[in-house]
């Protein structure tokens, strides 16, 4: 396994200002972000996480799960964390015509602005697929379309010291954007061992620079 895929490293070679995979790489800073949730299982405990290693993050809430558990979306915004769009269903975009697309994004932004009083929000695909319609629909729009440069692989449900093996094998850079989800238990077992880690190593964690 290797957290660094070939799509992402070309992706960053498009301009920031277009679409997100790396953030201030000059300083010693990694961002975490959560995908799929929120959970009312897994995301609270990872928020005790968060706060016990002072780290922010950013959290792709899929709309749908958000309206459905506003208390932990509340929670997400009053600790300091990041909310971003994930769709407000999670569907295989590539099946959607833009309309369908637009629309998702655009249910999504409206489950998410009453907790941040923002009406967009930076915008991560379901399963990082995106067609060129799209993402030329984002740039025009100023909508940060947010990828990711490090991949913690959690969604593969397997052992989570196989995770691990990988993370210490390939470990981060400055600047990664860490690709996570909350809804599972891996990325807790996972950053329960990695956070004490890359803390001791002279790392923070913020939340994503972006301003939709």
């Amino acid at each position: 396994m290797n957290p660094r895929s070939r799509k992402m490293r070309l992706l960053g070679l498009l301009p920031r200002r277009w679409v997100i995979t790396t953030a201030r790489r000059r300083e010693r800073t990694l961002y975490l972000t959560f995908d799929d949730g929120p959970h009312p299982e897994h995301t609270p405990a990872l928020l005790e996480l968060l706060a016990r290693h002072e780290a922010r993050a950013s959290f792709f809430t899929i709309g749908r799960e958000a309206a459905a558990h506003p208390e932990l979306v509340r929670r997400i915004v009053e600790e300091g964390h990041l909310l971003g769009n994930h769709s407000q269903t999670h569907p295989q975009f590539g099946r959607l015509t833009l309309a369908g697309q637009l629309d998702e994004v655009a249910r999504a932004d409206a489950v998410l602005a009453p907790f941040d009083g923002r009406d967009r929000h930076a915008f991560r695909p379901p399963r990082g697929e995106m067609g060129w319609r799209m993402l030329w629909h984002c740039i025009r729009r100023r909508v940060p379309v947010a990828y990711w440069s490090y991949d913690s692989l959690d969604y593969a449900r397997g052992d989570a010291q196989a995770l691990l093996e990988t993370a210490r094998r390939h470990p981060p850079q400055p600047g990664d954007v860490i690709l996570m989800h909350d809804d599972g238990p891996l990325s807790l077992a996972y950053l329960q061992a990695m956070l004490p880690a890359w803390r001791a190593q002279g790392f923070r964690f913020e939340a994503l620079p972006l301003h939709a």
